[in-house]
């Protein structure tokens, strides 16, 4: 137990240390002033750009990637992995379009908040914090699918701040939606051949607590940063 708290605590100091040295870290889906003045620049569609912006940020969009990280964390079989990422691509897509296509306004700071809470939730869960504190364990499914939905609003409002031109736009969001897949696809491929090798040594389960603690933790400073910048921007 002294050795998993000890791993916890250091785990959770290199993190606090990253983001005191590097606060623009947080800024865990933000686009580039170079994307940026490119996706305004566009005119018609052009999806093959879109595609490369969507896989491109979800690749270095790690709020996300945490979070599929603990979804995936105890999935052995292929099966279920397969199921519990299509819920969540579900989930995100649907929210991803319509926000964009509807132009739903939604603060996103406070999504962002949510993301990172549904990083601190899914480690809790890994670590049978539910069936301890509450006695029962929330459908995994269904809080795949709710998360998806705020991670998907959360690729939302990051392009809504961009004020995407009308013209092709259906065809635009769709590839930059199919390059989101293709992103999370690749990183989450490189995850779980690591997992893979991992959890064939045999110290995968005494190290599996506290890696998800360090879980929550990263998902905590999330929350606490962006819950900030509500306060502070309103």
């Amino acid at each position: 137990m002294t050795s998993r708290r000890t791993h916890v605590l250091i785990g959770t100091a290199v993190l606090l240390g990253i983001v005191a040295f590097w606060p623009e870290c947080l800024v865990a889906h933000g686009v580039s002033h170079r994307d940026a003045a490119f996706v305004r620049s566009v005119t018609g569609a052009v999806p093959a750009p879109f595609m490369y912006l969507g896989a491109k940020h979800m690749v270095t969009g790690y709020d996300h990637l945490l979070f599929l990280v603990g979804v995936i964390f105890f999935l052995y079989r292929t099966t279920d992995v397969v199921k519990y990422v299509s819920l969540f691509t579900l989930g995100h897509s649907v929210t991803l379009l319509l926000g964009v296509l509807a132009n739903v306004p939604a603060n996103a700071y406070v999504i962002d908040a949510v993301i990172g809470l549904s990083a601190v939730y899914k480690g809790f869960e890994n670590i049978g914090g539910f069936d301890r504190v509450f006695g029962y364990r929330p459908d995994a499914r269904l809080a795949v699918v709710v998360f998806g939905l705020f991670h998907g609003f959360g690729l939302a409002t990051k392009l809504q701040e961009l004020a995407l031109p009308q013209q092709g736009l259906l065809v635009n969001l769709v590839s930059f939606n199919v390059g989101v897949e293709i992103g999370q696809g690749l990183a989450l491929m490189g995850v779980l051949i690591a997992l893979t090798v991992w959890r064939r040594r045999p110290g995968f389960l005494h190290n599996a607590f506290g890696t998800n603690t360090m879980l929550m933790a990263g998902g905590f400073i999330l929350m606490g940063y962006q819950l900030v910048g509500y306060v502070v921007n309103r």
